[in-house]
């Protein structure tokens, strides 16, 4: 809660609460009454308020030193953090979009290097490099101006440094350049492999990144409903041993959440999140194991584009196979968990599916979230900077319990 030294004049509390959506009305009630509802099950923020979430009625004769107060509370209910997932929804469709709308962004093999920034270089183009091999860099300029080299300029790398730009790029635009260029450090922003983000300052893996959300298998993401899936990172990883591997560039996907429908979210909080997935990946891998054959791309063509010339010329006794196949991939989260993945873009988990059975034929593959602090050191990153831009000095300490305190 805010220290009573909060002024008495300062509303920036109450004006992020709305600013998150909270529909704030007077009361003549003695009490404040609180009514946050489940946004994170809900669409779209205007879909919560016709369901009446985020609905706060504040006492009449509440001061503004007891009004900041209130706020400082409601910022750490679930309620204002499923209305923050909103906004960092919105912020990674836009950055996911930018950055899969730049031609000049590639994918780089391994043995080129990390991360690869051209002819003009990484200097040129925002970034200092601190490892060599492309296995580390950091912004050198605006932070802004260093995201903007993904955007628009010709630069390469492999998928896990995607799935990085993606993370970050997407705090870029929750924050808007003048703030996300003043809030982070270069060290804060630094890009690399991921062992050499743990001996940064990242707030993606390094000392910066604080409290961790761990839930591989997205147990609790499932349970607490679609909204809490928005920006998330994560990876598709081979099953079986590395000798199963044919091709090595490709033996996992790194990728984050850009979007999932009601369906989709339904169907992962009955089943309690990936691991089923997980099983029904691997019973598609077995049915593909009994239609043999050859082609460039026959899985994905089969299976994802759904090519009718290529399904039609399948020999009769693999018809019922692709027809159980099909079965199976029409589940809502195959076709409706949306995923950013450089170089492919914003594809559903159904397409990596197929495409990875004819990448890597003789493994299937599982599905996992990353280590993330999303809900928590970066929700109060932002709310910190959002009322310090406000005019409120006042800083977060943070709890045992995964509360702040201003102080």
């Amino acid at each position: 809660m805010y220290a009573s030294s909060v002024s008495a004049g300062n509303a920036c509390g109450m004006t992020l609460l709305r600013d998150l959506g909270w529909q704030v009305s007077d009361t003549l009630a003695a009490q404040p009454l609180i009514a946050g509802g489940t946004p994170c099950q809900r669409a779209s923020l205007a879909d919560a308020h016709a369901h009446r979430d985020l609905q706060l009625q504040v006492p009449q004769h509440f001061d503004p030193a007891q009004r900041e107060r209130l706020a400082a509370e409601l910022l750490q209910q679930p309620a204002s953090l499923c209305a923050y997932l909103f906004k960092l929804g919105d912020a990674t469709r836009i950055a996911t979009t930018r950055l899969q709308e730049n031609s000049g962004y590639r994918f780089s093999a391994v043995q080129m290097g990390w991360i690869g920034f051209g002819l003009r270089g990484a200097r040129a183009q925002g970034w200092q490099r601190f490892r060599s091999f492309g296995r580390g860099y950091a912004p050198m300029a605006a932070n802004s101006r260093a995201v903007d080299a993904f955007y628009r300029g010709h630069v390469r790398s492999e998928c896990g440094v995607g799935r990085q730009i993606a993370q970050l790029a997407a705090q870029r635009e929750l924050y808007g350049d003048a703030l996300f260029d003043r809030e982070f450090t270069a060290g804060e922003l630094s890009i690399g492999t991921f062992l050499t983000l743990h001996t940064t300052q990242s707030i993606l893996l390094g000392s910066s990144a604080g409290e961790f959300f761990a839930d591989g298998k997205a147990v609790r993401t499932s349970a607490m409903g679609r909204q809490a899936f928005m920006g998330a990172p994560g990876f598709i990883a081979h099953v079986f041993d590395r000798k199963y591997l044919d091709d090595i560039h490709n033996q996992a996907e790194n990728f984050v959440i850009t979007d999932l429908s009601d369906a989709a979210a339904r169907a992962l909080g009955r089943h309690g999140g990936f691991a089923h997935y997980d099983a029904v990946s691997r019973q598609i891998w077995e049915l593909s194991q009994q239609m043999p054959g050859s082609g460039w791309r026959r899985f994905e063509r089969l299976l994802y584009e759904r090519d009718q010339a290529l399904r039609a010329a399948l020999p009769p006794e693999q018809q019922p196979v692709l027809a159980r196949i099909d079965a199976l991939l029409a589940d809502p989260v195959y076709r409706e968990l949306m995923l950013y993945v450089h170089p492919k873009g914003v594809r559903p988990l159904g397409y990596h599916i197929a495409r990875l059975l004819d990448r890597n034929p003789r493994t299937p593959f599982s599905i996992d979230l990353a280590l993330h602090n999303l809900h928590t050191t970066l929700y109060r990153r932002w709310v910190d900077a959002r009322l310090r831009a406000c005019g409120n000095t006042l800083g977060y300490t943070t709890n045992g319990d995964g509360t702040w305190n201003w102080a």
